[in-house]
C-alpha cells in the first residue's frame, strides 16, 4: 500500500506537541508565565485553524505525567491556565460544534478538576464538528501500561484467552478507543523526539519538527506543516506505487 497525500489532501487527525512556552518567554526576558499565556491564545488559533481546514481530530499534549516534576508554582499555574481555559472556552467551543474529550490518567486528580472535565465532555458530547482531545496527566507508556492490565485481568477471569489478544484489541483499550490515529504529528521548539506521546498511535504518522516555538504557531504554521505532509509518499510498509 502506498499513498501520496497530494496536494488537496487533508490529514484527518493532527497530533501537536505544544513545545517551547518557556523559552520563548525566556529570549524575552519574561517569566516562564508569561509564555504558557501566550500558549494558550496559540490554542485558540490552532482550533479554530484545524476546524476550517476541515480537520476531523486535533490531540494537544498538554501536560505530561512527568511535568509534575516541574516546580509546583509552575504547576500550580499551568493547572489554573488549564481551568480559566474550561471556564471561558467551552461554552464557545459548544456553540461551534466542537467536541471536547480528555485522555490521559484521572486517578489522582483533584476532584473539582475531574469533575470539570466530565462536565465539559457532556456538555460537547454530541457535537459533530471538530474532536478536541486534551492529552492531560498523559504518558503513552502509563497509557499502553494500563491497557494490558485491563486486558491481563480479563484473560486471568477467563473472559478472554491470550489469543484474542490482537493490535485491534489494544487499541480499543487505549484512551484514544473510537478515534483514528493520527496521520500528522507536529512538534514545534525545535525538538525532534516524541516524549512519550501517542506511542501506539503514531506508528504511521507522519513527523513534522518546526523550529518556532509554540507561542509562535498560528494558521500559517498549520498550513507549512500539512503542505510538508502532503508532499510525504505515505507507504505504510508497503512499496511505492508504480506507474506506467
Amino acid at each position: 500500500m502506498s499513498a501520496t497525500a497530494g496536494p488537496d489532501c487533508v490529514p484527518r487527525h493532527v497530533a501537536i506537541i505544544m513545545d517551547g512556552n518557556g523559552r520563548w518567554a525566556t529570549q524575552r526576558g519574561l517569566p516562564r508565565s508569561a509564555g504558557h499565556r501566550q500558549g494558550v491564545e496559540a490554542l485558540r488559533r490552532t482550533v479554530r485553524a484545524a476546524s476550517g481546514l476541515g480537520i476531523s481530530v486535533l490531540t494537544l499534549y498538554s501536560f505530561s505525567t512527568e511535568n509534575w516534576s516541574r516546580p509546583q508554582a509552575e504547576v500550580r499555574f499551568l493547572l489554573e491556565l488549564l481551568r480559566r481555559f474550561i471556564r471561558t472556552d467551552v461554552a464557545e467551543l459548544h456553540q461551534s460544534n466542537v467536541r471536547i474529550m480528555i485522555i490521559g490518567d484521572r486517578d489522582g486528580l483533584e476532584p473539582s478538576l475531574r469533575k470539570m472535565f466530565e462536565e465539559a465532555e457532556a456538555l460537547t458530547r454530541e457535537n459533530t464538528s471538530l474532536k478536541l482531545v486534551i492529552a492531560f496527566n498523559y504518558g503513552s507508556r502509563q497509557e499502553i501500561t494500563r491497557a494490558v492490565q485491563v486486558l491481563a485481568r480479563k484473560v486471568a477471569d477467563g473472559k478472554i484467552s491470550p489469543q484474542d489478544i490482537t493490535p485491534a484489541v489494544i487499541g480499543n483499550h487505549l484512551d484514544t478507543a473510537g478515534l483514528p490515529d493520527p496521520d500528522l504529528l507536529i512538534r514545534t521548539g525545535g525538538e525532534q523526539r516524541i516524549s512519550n506521546y501517542l506511542l501506539w498511535q503514531c506508528a504511521y504518522a507522519e513527523f513534522v519538527f518546526l523550529p518556532e516555538f509554540w507561542p509562535e504557531f498560528d494558521a500559517a504554521s498549520l498550513a507549512r506543516a500539512i503542505d510538508i505532509f502532503r508532499s510525504r509518499d505515505r507507504r505504510f510498509g508497503g512499496l511505492k506505487a508504480q506507474t506506467a
